[in-house]
């Protein structure tokens, strides 16, 4: 069999020298150049097996010479390669059709591995689009390793109606993500419908998702078309999905086993046209242990996992970041700001619990509360101080403590119970002494951010609102003995 030929072009001498010499020692016929013109050339007169691209050219960029190639030789693989290592990048690539995109730098025994694939396989027809494809429209930010290799399954994802499951911790970007994987797909021209699980009471679940009749209910004055209905056409994106009741669940299975479902009240099925997105920043699999989360809805949604590393993962993309948001902070007539190179070793130092959210907020506080034009590293130092944890022992983390002062609680009702006269509703009285200083203790281990209080307490938010509100609980200061 001959061997196949490559058409190369890259306007680096260096990297053409070193991919020459790759590919030729795997056996192919190389043809290389330094502009878009002559590749242009040798892919209309027919020549070339495979063409490798970088994007961006002298003469031109390959995206809209993959436009002409595919219209003329649509069998032809086309693997792009790029330095402007961007989401727009990877999605461009794959809209326009070509076989795989390669964020620069890369090894050199992915790009063989990928040059046999396209070689050996049967290119897919390649993507129709009328999307505008603009970075201000999505900034998802970041050149890290990390990143790239998201932006490369977004960008095949947005070619499929799969369904998706989003995993990270909050303030990651998972809606960022979802509104990707719609505003460049299939269903771009259709609506997306977001609906956060842990915002939505416990009885309401169901009428919000599947909408209701008139009269269903005590309430129900009107016919209400539920998310699902919404999304007809588009993309239903289920945020915080380990948050939705157990009950909830079972119908959502049901919706996805049969492609249909019934407004509350209802009687006639309607037909579900949608791609489904969830996303949590649980572990369903310890959820599903713990009897929490069903095990044949979490296959259902967990077709295609993708996770999302927390920023502490991909410190090298926190100056694109900042840079960005100071950028977004000065479209909102905040003052321009500039960053020193301390200041932003000090953001670097930082775990960012609460991730790129945190950070955003960050800068935006800086931005509107200090006149100087320069942002310093005291600057940092003092905000930060303000939000990170507080050092010492903290009450709930004190398990001995804790166990202490429960101990120290009961003592009163079991010498009671001892001598024969036990209190009635022991359990009820105790949770309502109890569960106020431990709500209290939980607030001030996370200096009053009540979604990190639900995770620590291991409740939904809304139920620790709820608590909050019954208990009246207004001070947020811990009971428990310190050490």
């Amino acid at each position: 069999m001959p061997a196949k030929t490559i058409l190369l072009a890259d306007d680096d001498t260096a990297i053409r020298t070193v991919l020459n010499q790759a590919l030729g020692r795997a056996g192919y016929i190389v043809r290389s150049t330094g502009n878009i013109g002559t590749l242009w050339k040798w892919t209309a007169e027919g020549q070339g097996d495979l063409v490798i691209s970088d994007v961006m050219l002298p003469d031109g960029n390959a995206f809209d010479m993959l436009v002409r190639v595919k219209r003329h030789r649509p069998d032809l693989p086309v693997i792009l390669m790029s330095a402007k290592n961007t989401i727009m990048t990877a999605i461009t690539a794959a809209e326009r059709g070509a076989y795989e995109y390669l964020p620069k730098p890369f090894d050199l025994n992915e790009l063989l591995a990928v040059t046999a694939r396209a070689l050996d396989q049967s290119k897919r027809k390649p993507a129709q689009t009328d999307a505008v494809l603009s970075e201000e429209k999505l900034p998802i930010i970041g050149r890290s390793q990390a990143m790239q290799e998201i932006y490369r399954i977004i960008a095949r994802l947005t070619q499929t109606d799969l369904t998706v499951m989003i995993m990270g911790e909050s303030g990651t970007g998972k809606e960022l993500v979802a509104r990707a994987l719609h505003d460049y797909g299939r269903r771009r021209k259709g609506p997306f419908v977001a609906v956060n699980m842990a915002a939505i009471p416990r009885e309401l679940i169901e009428s919000e998702l599947f909408g209701h009749e008139k009269g269903s209910f005590t309430g129900a004055l009107t016919r209400y078309a539920g998310r699902f209905e919404q999304a007809q056409g588009g993309t239903l994106f289920l945020d915080e999905i380990g948050d939705m009741p157990m009950e909830a669940q079972t119908r959502l299975l049901r919706v996805l086993q049969q492609g249909e479902f019934t407004t509350v009240g209802g009687t006639h099925p309607i037909k579900v046209n949608i791609r489904i997105i969830a996303a949590t920043h649980r572990d369903l699999k310890a959820q599903i242990a713990q009897g929490l989360f069903r095990e044949d809805l979490y296959f259902r949604l967990n077709v295609v996992p993708l996770r999302l590393p927390p920023l502490r993962e991909r410190l090298e993309d926190i100056p694109d970041l900042v840079h960005h948001f100071l950028g977004l902070a000065e479209q909102q007539g905040l003052p321009a700001k500039q960053i020193e190179p301390e200041a932003m070793e000090r953001l670097k130092a930082y775990r960012w619990p609460g991730n790129i959210r945190e950070l955003e907020n960050l800068v935006r506080r800086i931005s509107a509360i200090y006149v100087d034009e320069a942002i310093t590293a005291r600057m940092i130092e003092q905000e930060l101080a303000d939000v990170e944890e507080p050092q010492g022992p903290s009450p709930v983390r004190e398990a001995q403590s804790l166990s202490e002062y429960v101990e120290n609680h009961l003592s009163e009702y079991f010498a009671r119970y001892r001598n024969g006269s036990p209190p009635p509703g022991l359990y009820n009285r105790f949770l309502a002494e109890v569960e106020p200083p431990l709500i209290s203790a939980s607030l001030a281990a996370t200096n009053g951010n009540q979604i990190r209080a639900a995770e620590l307490l291991g409740i939904n938010r809304n139920t620790l609102r709820k608590k909050i509100r019954d208990y009246g609980i207004t001070v947020v200061r811990s009971p428990l003995p310190q050490r």
